[in-house]
């Protein structure tokens, strides 16, 4: 079972992938100045180690937080409007909410205990700055480590410079062997060639090539690959020859940064032709990516599809690509000062708007079959999947946005993606960027009215019911322009959904009427026939007609259990769990709501887990569980208020949520039920759920009344 991306106590930190060689001094000093300092930024030259040094103080310093250590990779991001947004989604913020981010992030952090490492902040540096002081000021427990060429210059900052390793001969009487730059040579030389021992005969070229490459790191490193075919004399010798090129190139570069473009300069030259041209179309990628994407955008002339898989694993056995396992496959990624230099290649072949290009087409593609399969059998795998694909979405989503001429492929890849919006917990950016994208275009099209459809999704997931209402008669409009009835039916269904919402019975059982008679014939199940079906369900429910209700529900319970759908079949089996609720069927109610709450822990479903929690808490207190009910209730709220407006903003959820809270003050007093909601509100999402399915661990028992 898939696990939510969310929140963790624990945070997010990457694995080292690597052993961490030296720095102890370095390391101690940066364990103090985060004692001493809410923001420290650590500074270098690429390469130098900034990266691995914050990630290895991130996890010795880990259990000193109470909250967790969290992890935000900057390094593709261009846009620094959406730097707060990047933050909020590293933590596992699905926000579903219409407010700001600035709201989201700052109460979200709260009086939580928490280490933030910002990685790779140099591109970004005045939006970083703002950032940093507004959350600094806000959340009393938080700490920032952050990453970037240069600082800040942010209030409060404390700077520490990332230097190179020693090398041979900084410190006198040092011995050689013991040195930290030799012992990284060692240590990377001893992972290619298993037999490789450090030895009278070899320490003085070893201690000489580690002069010569300055004692920075990735060029250390890169070097010691070499040994799978060179000797370290060989090594040292070629690279000298690779100095004597470069001398004189540039004037005006530091030495030390002259060292790394040598060595990577040097490590290009090693490689084959097809495999520098690889490396440079590679460098489009965001992130990670999987061999078919690299195969696709990659292949073409002078490179054959048929050869990419070799060739990737040649690029993997020299280092120049990392490989990593996931849970929706194999993985690969270039390094970030890699990637650069392969971006400047492909610059100079000319070929950098024909592979962004074919970057975009593949996750269009990709997009498109996601979309498909969405409410098939491989459900929780394209959610995994995509999830994983975000940062390379964006890249595409960017090169859409920056070329006028591709804006109506930047509607048609936001709207294909509509379920990762909505129901994989990533709603404000969908918001974001389905806003700004319909701004460039007015022309009415297919892609723009399934675009505003999408918006008007997202804006009643959230809550905005106007919203909501305006995106769907815009797309009602424009798609009666352009003869597009699917669009029309589903601006229609979405009417219906905002009728529902604001408690319109009357208007939403004819609007998702319509709806669920266009989509009977399940051609389309998500999200025009399910989702219908639902809140229809919950209308007649509101009518005063459970039986009509269940009906309904046991039918699209069935349609979703023969074709292996989870995320909708598990708002049915809430809903479900809401009629017997009114029945007076208490265990069978019970029993769904905490069904759907297991179905949920697929995805990352925020919305649905609120209105679940509803169902339990409620039914708790009618067990006689006030102070279990209370919880719930706190940390149901808790964690919606952050993600998005509780109950949706709904005059009936609303009503029902306050009747719950009133009788649990009638039965506990205010007292004791402002103590067990406060306790509830210390719970994290995972939290939550535990403590409904009766998982949840806790020094305080519940008492029964």
């Amino acid at each position: 079972m898939a696990t939510p991306s969310g929140w963790r106590r624990d945070g997010n930190l990457p694995n080292e992938l690597t052993s961490f060689v030296g720095r102890t001094r370095l390391l101690t000093t940066l364990r103090q100045r985060l004692r001493e300092h809410r923001l420290v930024t650590v500074t270098g030259i690429g390469g130098v180690g900034k990266s691995r040094t914050a990630l290895r103080i991130a996890h010795l310093m880990r259990g000193q937080f109470r909250d967790g250590v969290w992890f935000a990779d900057l390094a593709r991001l261009q846009d620094s409007g959406m730097v707060r947004h990047t933050i909020t989604s590293a933590l596992g913020i699905a926000d579903q909410s219409s407010r700001s981010a600035d709201e989201t992030l700052v109460e979200w952090l709260g009086d939580r205990e928490i280490l933030l490492i910002i990685d790779t902040c140099e591109h970004l540096v005045d939006a970083c700055a703002v950032l940093f002081e507004d959350l600094l000021s806000s959340a009393r427990g938080l700490t920032i480590l952050a990453t970037s060429r240069q600082s800040l210059n942010a209030r409060g900052e404390h700077t520490v410079t990332i230097p190179p390793l020693t090398v041979p001969g900084d410190s006198p009487g040092e011995d050689v062997f013991s040195n930290e730059a030799v012992q990284l040579f060692t240590a990377r030389a001893g992972a290619v060639v298993p037999n490789f021992m450090l030895d009278e005969q070899n320490i003085g070229p070893v201690a000489e090539l580690c002069r010569r490459l300055d004692g920075i790191p990735l060029a250390i490193e890169l070097a010691a690959v070499r040994m799978r075919a060179l000797s370290v004399e060989q090594i040292l010798g070629l690279l000298a020859d690779r100095f004597s090129l470069l001398a004189g190139a540039s004037r005006t570069a530091l030495p030390r940064h002259q060292t790394l473009r040598a060595a990577i300069g040097w490590s290009h030259e090693l490689c084959e032709p097809a495999e520098r041209l690889l490396w440079a179309r590679l460098s489009v990628f965001a992130g990670d990516f999987e061999l078919d994407a690299a195969r696709y955008v990659c292949s073409g002339e002078s490179l054959p599809a048929e050869d990419v898989m070799d060739l990737v694993a040649s690029l993997v056995e020299k280092s120049i690509l990392l490989s990593d396992g996931t849970p929706s496959g194999h993985r690969y990624r270039l390094i970030d000062t890699l990637r650069q230099y392969g971006e400047e290649w492909l610059e100079k072949l000319g070929e950098t708007a024909a592979v962004r290009e074919r970057h975009r087409d593949y996750y269009l593609q990709l997009a498109t079959r996601s979309e498909d399969a969405w409410s098939g059998a491989r459900q929780v795998y394209w959610y995994i999947r995509m999830r994983h694909e975000h940062d390379n979405i964006r890249v595409a989503l960017d090169y859409c946005l920056r070329n006028p001429s591709e804006v109506q492929a930047g509607l048609k890849l936001l709207s294909s993606l509509w379920f990762m919006w909505v129901a994989c917990g990533l709603a404000r950016e969908g918001r974001l960027y389905l806003e700004k994208t319909l701004e460039l275009t007015s022309q009415p099209t297919p892609e723009r009215c399934k675009a505003l459809w999408v918006l008007s999704y997202i804006n009643s997931a959230q809550g905005n019911i106007s919203g909501a209402v305006d995106a769907a008669e815009k797309c009602s409009s424009d798609a009666v322009r352009v003869g597009d009835s699917g669009a029309v039916i589903l601006a229609t269904k979405m009417l219906g959904t905002a009728a529902f919402l604001q408690g319109d019975l009357q208007k939403a059982s004819a609007l998702l009427g319509v709806a669920i008679e266009f989509h009977k014939s399940g051609r389309e199940l998500n999200p025009g026939l399910l989702p219908s079906i639902v809140e229809l369900s919950m209308v007649l429910l509101m009518q005063n007609d459970p039986a009509e209700a269940e009906v309904l529900l046991r039918d699209c319970i069935a349609v979703c259990t023969q074709r292996g759908e989870l995320w909708l079949r598990s708002y049915a089996i809430y809903a479900l769990a809401s009629v017997h609720q009114a029945m007076g069927r208490a265990p069978e109610s019970m029993a769904n709501a905490r069904e759907a709450l297991r179905l949920k822990r697929n995805f990352h479903d925020v919305l649905g887990i609120g209105l679940a929690i509803e169902v339990v808490a409620k039914q708790a207190l009618d067990d006689g569980q006030p102070v279990l009910a209370a919880r719930l209730m706190g940390a149901g709220q808790a964690n919606w208020r952050t993600f998005g407006m509780p109950q949706m903003n709904s005059p009936f959820f609303n009503a029902e949520h306050d009747r719950c809270v009133k009788e649990c003050k009638r039965v506990l007093g205010e007292q004791a039920h402002e103590e067990a909601f406060a306790q509830g509100k210390k719970l994290n999402l995972e939290e939550l759920i535990e403590l409904a399915l009766g998982d949840h661990e806790s020094d305080d028992p519940l008492p029964q009344m």
